[in-house]
């Protein structure tokens, strides 16, 4: 599967990983669900996923607090180049 037909799912497939399914209510429009799939979570993938979030939602302080968690800083990309980057990622 590659990152088009991804987006082009309409639910989440059962094996996907919080971090997939995270990204996928995400690309859905649903916010508050793709951060209840990774908020619990410890790990640096989980973390990755929650930066992302978080800056789509405009708080830079705290993406930067979870980007750092993930072992990195916070892209210069736009946000939809972004979540391409991270479900390439997850995919493989």
């Amino acid at each position: 599967m590659n990152v088009d037909e991804f987006g082009a799912l309409v639910s989440p497939q059962p094996d996907f990983s919080p971090e997939l399914k995270a990204l996928w209510y995400d690309g859905k429009g649903d916010w508050e669900a793709a951060h209840d799939q990774v908020d619990h979570l410890l790990g640096k993938t989980a973390a990755r996923v929650h930066a992302y979030l978080h800056r789509k939602e405009g708080d830079l302080w705290n993406a930067d607090y979870w980007y750092a968690k993930a072992g990195e800083k916070r892209p210069s990309m736009s946000l939809d180049d972004e979540w391409k980057d991270l479900v390439g990622r997850f995919l493989h």
